[in-house]
């Protein structure tokens, strides 16, 4: 009987024991869901977000990104961090976020309008209409046409007499092949009835000691960064290629005005990731970016830019790039541009 009674005390302290550890893992399992599901559940983002700008230093991107990194940290509480990935009109940077980020939103692209030209204009290693997402429009500048100070032009229509005289002997220099201040130079020639001579650099910032010195003859850079070299006295500003003048500057003509009825070009400056970026992360990026746009600081920096405002949330501004993109493709099969490879 004293047997039995310890078989069965045995037994009952088996199953409770047994009980307990299936109740263990399934607390832990439990816990390990609910950590899970919290984590998942964290709000993008967690950690330090990277802004790739694929222009060199001191032009008119870098000049935008640092202080609109600035205030999209405050509105995501993580450092934006900047980064500079130059060269090949802004292609390498942009084919760096297209092909080989995580996909995750914390590594997203700040492009220009060579985004849309080159697609028309180079062979890329990537297709930005497919690799792509816009996440947000910023702005657009116009661009200035600046000689150096010693130049004896005084206006456009004296480069274009000397060019006539002597064609090829005008040179520009440009951001490169594919920017505006490529393009630019490209539609005036086209204008005029005359040829320049295109010579690239790796960024606007680049080409002013060439200029000032007079080893270029001129160059086209964006409103953003051209009106402080202006002010600063080495280099004087012939034309503008918006449709008005603009109060950062408002000695200098339109190109319109000059001579060019209709001619209005600028470059746009707006943010992307890449195309399989899940939709939490590009709408935290996007709000970001209009809650960045709309503050008074940033408002006042891109007027003191000239900056012209541009379709801003993520679906209109997908349009605007898509509609840019055919624009230059439109140019190119009309042979009014031709393709630079």
């Amino acid at each position: 009987m004293q047997r039995l009674e310890r078989h069965e005390s045995a037994t009952t302290t088996r199953k409770t024991a047994i009980d307990f550890a299936v109740l263990l893992k399934s607390t832990a399992a439990g816990l390990l869901a609910l950590a899970s599901t919290l984590a998942q559940g964290q709000a993008f983002p967690t950690r330090p977000v990277t802004m790739i700008v694929p222009y060199a230093a001191g032009g008119s991107a870098d000049t935008v990104a640092r202080p609109f990194a600035a205030e999209m940290s405050r509105q995501l509480g993580q450092n934006v961090l900047v980064e500079l990935r130059p060269g090949a009109g802004g292609n390498i940077g942009a084919q760096y976020v297209a092909k080989n980020v995580p996909a995750d939103g914390y590594t997203f692209l700040m492009a220009s309008l060579s985004l849309a030209t080159n697609v028309s204009l180079m062979k890329l290693g990537f297709d930005p209409r497919k690799d792509l997402a816009a996440v947000a429009g910023i702005c657009t500048f116009p661009n200035v046409l600046l000689v150096s100070a010693k130049d004896p032009a005084r206006n456009v229509q004296d480069i274009i007499a000397r060019a006539r005289q002597e064609p090829g002997a005008i040179t520009y220099g440009s951001s490169g092949p594919g920017t505006s201040s490529h393009l630019t130079g490209e539609l005036l020639g086209i204008a005029a009835n005359v040829r320049f001579t295109h010579v690239p650099y790796k960024g606007s910032g680049a080409v002013y000691p060439d200029l000032i010195a007079q080893r270029v003859t001129m160059l086209f850079d964006l409103m953003g960064s051209a009106s402080g070299h202006v002010r600063g006295g080495q280099v004087k500003a012939l034309a503008l290629t918006a449709a008005q003048r603009n109060p950062a500057l408002p000695d200098v003509p339109t190109l319109a005005e000059s001579g060019f009825p209709g001619f209005e070009f600028g470059a746009w400056l707006g943010f992307f990731v890449p195309s399989a970026t899940g939709k939490a992360a590009v709408s935290r990026l996007e709000q970001a970016s209009l809650k960045a746009l709309e503050t008074p600081e940033m408002k006042d920096r891109l007027a003191q830019m000239g900056a012209i405002p541009i379709p801003a949330r993520a679906g209109e501004f997908a349009k605007f790039f898509d509609d840019d993109v055919e624009r230059f493709a439109k140019l190119v099969r009309e042979g009014k541009i031709k393709p630079l490879q």
